[in-house]
């Protein structure tokens, strides 16, 4: 027979027991070994214990072990354990991700502004974005294209409490927009890109149910020989109405943009 053996660790060195969180789906907390921060899709029984699995914002999807203090949530350390059945129900989330906030009320709008090059842009920033773009205050603005960039900053005057951010396309090495783009010095201006000719592009091909988007040959209009492509109607409004209403979430958008977009409200939206 085992002789009891008291447990002489000081109380202040033992852990403090961590309380417990039921893993609720679109639950956003961070892994506390890895830093892998994401949503929870589900929870699952395996033979080596109860598993969870995240998903962070480019849709990536990782499975961790429900261990005791395995995770982050709010920079608290917390134990994830399994929700029970009837339990809290799970929080709304936008289309971009983020915890709804029910009620919330649009903030006057800042100095500050996110200029995109076209329409499209604009519209698709706000079926993923809007809601956050109104309790943030930021306006979305639209240029038809960068060529006069620069002049725009100028116009514009930003300032570190009206900063201004610039989304282009195609800013790849090389290209017309990477050369205006690096006209523009200002500090109170931010400059991002993604690789894509046009921002449709940008949306999954899977989400527009077709197998990927076509290689226009150079001297074409792209869009124009996409819809030529895919066998849709040289129509290159009704095409984009098509593709804008497969978009449901950021789920449905290339990584690329996701975090451009984001890169530039946190820029927008940061204490002067």
């Amino acid at each position: 027979m085992r002789s009891y053996q008291p447990d002489l660790t000081p109380p202040w060195k033992k852990s403090a027991p961590a309380p417990e969180v039921p893993a609720e789906p679109d639950l956003v907390v961070e892994e506390a070994v890895t830093g892998f921060c994401g949503a929870v899709i589900r929870c699952e029984k395996t033979a080596e214990g109860p598993v969870v699995t995240l998903e962070d914002r480019f849709g990536k999807h990782r499975v961790f072990p429900m261990a005791p203090r395995g995770f982050l949530l709010e920079g608290r350390v917390v134990t994830l354990v399994r929700p029970s059945a009837g339990g809290p129900v799970r929080p709304a989330r936008t289309a971009s991700g983020s915890v709804a906030v029910p009620g919330a009320r649009a903030r006057v709008a800042r100095a500050g502004r996110i200029y995109v090059e076209g329409r499209h842009d604009a519209e698709l920033v706000e079926r993923v974005w809007g809601d956050d773009l109104r309790i943030e205050g930021v306006v979305v603005e639209y240029l038809e294209g960068i060529d006069d960039l620069p002049a725009i900053v100028r116009e514009f005057s930003p300032g570190p409490d009206a900063r201004l951010g610039v989304l282009v396309d195609h800013l790849v090495p090389g290209s017309k927009e990477s050369r205006i783009a690096a006209q523009v010095t200002d500090g109170n201006v931010l400059v991002v890109g993604h690789p894509y000719i046009d921002v449709w592009e940008a949306v999954k091909p899977s989400s527009v149910g077709i197998g990927g988007w076509p290689v226009v040959p150079r001297g074409q209009d792209w869009k124009t020989g996409v819809c030529r492509s895919l066998g849709w109607p040289e129509n290159t409004g009704a095409a984009w109405q098509r593709i804008l209403s497969s978009v449901r979430s950021y789920r449905d958008l290339e990584p690329e943009l996701l975090g451009r977009v984001e890169e530039l409200i946190d820029f927008v939206t940061l204490p002067a």
